[in-house]
């Protein structure tokens, strides 16, 4: 049986308001019909602060101390918490809500894209799994997170390697289009993380880091091989065929593209009236 095709870009690194433009533009031009189902993988120049849609940026934020570091910032227009995108490959997924194998249910459609990072991490020798919440209080936890921090305790159909989060997503649907992105962290500098970030007191944030560390790793914290970034691109993009039982095909966007792409990026991601909306 043949495999559906899909599109496969691989856009690099790129400014944090341009990857948010680009997320954006391929859902609307998928909702269109111009392209097909989409996969891509992204990198981030410079090193950037995302956070969640609802997230609050002066409440949460530690906004001198990223503008001191030199990070770059931007808000999502998915949910979830802040990340700090450094040493790592992001991906996304964008596919109809309406294609037959993505559930209506959000939590049953993030099971089914996640399913291609999972292959992914056993490509790369991991032994990976599903967090699903056993208990009403488990699940009470997820719907009211005490910390800003997206990694800080595993979420719904995230994965997890000997407890301990490793591939961080957030998925939003708009004009019938769902968009699924995420994190996959090579490294991880906690300290660089924690100071970006608002706290009550210093005994608070070190609470909060001496959590963190027991839940939240990184894929070179699990081995004592150093993958390259271009080993860790082969395992997903393969993860994500086996997994989505696809064919991922090289997709270049026309220079229109690009200019809608750079448009949007400079009328709304980089925009202070989007970014500090909250």
């Amino acid at each position: 049986m043949e495999k559906e095709k899909w599109a496969f870009i691989d856009s690099g690194n790129c400014s944090p308001g341009y990857n948010m433009a680009m997320d954006e533009k391929l859902m609307h031009w998928h909702s269109e019909g111009r392209i097909p189902p989409v996969i891509r993988f992204y990198g981030w120049n410079p090193a950037t602060l995302s956070i969640g849609y609802f997230q609050q940026s002066e409440k949460e934020i530690n906004l001198q101390k990223v503008k001191e570091s030199g990070i770059g910032f931007v808000r999502r227009a998915t949910g979830g918490r802040a990340v700090l995108h450094e040493h790592e490959l992001t991906y996304s997924v964008i596919v109809s809500e309406n294609h037959e194998n993505i559930p209506v249910n959000v939590t049953e459609a993030y099971r089914v894209i996640s399913e291609g990072l999972l292959k992914g991490f056993q490509h790369l020798g991991f032994h990976s799994y599903f967090s699903v919440p056993a208990t009403e209080a488990e699940r009470q936890k997820l719907r009211d997170p005490k910390s800003a921090i997206c990694f800080d305790a595993p979420s719904w159909y995230e994965l997890v390697v000997e407890g301990k989060k490793i591939a961080g997503s957030a998925q939003t649907r708009q004009q019938g289009i769902v968009l699924q992105h995420g994190a996959i962290l090579m490294d991880l500098d906690q300290d660089k993380l924690f100071d970006l970030f608002q706290y009550k007191d210093e005994e608070a944030k070190l609470k909060m880091m001496a959590s963190f560390r027991d839940k939240a790793v990184a894929i070179h914290d699990l081995s004592d091989r150093r993958f390259s970034i271009g080993e860790i691109k082969s395992a997903f993009k393969a993860g994500f065929e086996e997994g989505l039982h696809i064919q991922l095909c090289d997709y270049q966007l026309t220079d229109d593209m690009h200019k809608e792409i750079i448009d949007l990026c400079k009328e709304k991601y980089e925009n202070d009236e989007w970014n500090f909306m909250r």
